[in-house]
């Protein structure tokens, strides 16, 4: 498991810096996922802003608009257990959801990249209980930003979900 002791100096410094007031006026008002996408395109699937900044792998979810039905790729922090990967539907924050946790609601089937790998196929699901309180902690031992997230969410309990390898049915 990698933990915030993994990160560089860099990296701390803007992991701490991301819980500040200035942060947070910032992150309500910047399109990461927009900046990261264009990063992302630009250096042909290499890199995300985000990634290097957090020390963090940073994995593209591809899912499927919960009303338009049009794919839309976003970038995140993922977390590796095991064969699956862990993301945290966090939004900077935020006080709502990111769209991404209602499309995989709406559609759990989604598409994983995980640099450098090639895309594999994932079936979401929204973890509670102990498998939440376990993964949570993972999370929060591996970007520490997010606990403070916490406060930041009017009440919102920020949902933990995992995304498991979607092996086709045996034909």
């Amino acid at each position: 498991m990698r933990t915030d002791g993994d990160a560089n100096w860099f990296q701390r410094a803007m992991q701490r810096w991301s819980t500040t007031p200035p942060a947070e006026w910032m992150n309500t008002r910047v399109p990461w996922h927009r900046v990261d996408r264009l990063v992302y395109r630009v250096t042909k699937g290499r890199a995300t802003l985000t990634g290097p900044m957090s020390g963090r792998a940073t994995v593209m979810l591809t899912t499927t608009g919960a009303r338009t039905g049009e794919p839309r790729t976003c970038p995140m922090l993922g977390l590796p257990d095991g064969d699956r990967v862990v993301v945290i539907a966090s939004n900077y924050g935020r006080p709502g959801n990111p769209a991404w946790y209602h499309n995989l609601r709406a559609h759990p089937s989604a598409t994983l990249v995980v640099p450098p790998h090639a895309p594999r196929r994932v079936r979401a699901r929204e973890v509670e209980g102990a498998e939440r309180d376990r993964l949570w902690a993972l999370a929060v031992c591996t970007y520490p930003p997010w606990e403070h997230y916490v406060d930041r969410v009017a009440g919102r309990r920020i949902p933990v979900m995992v995304l498991e390898p979607d092996d086709p049915a045996p034909s």
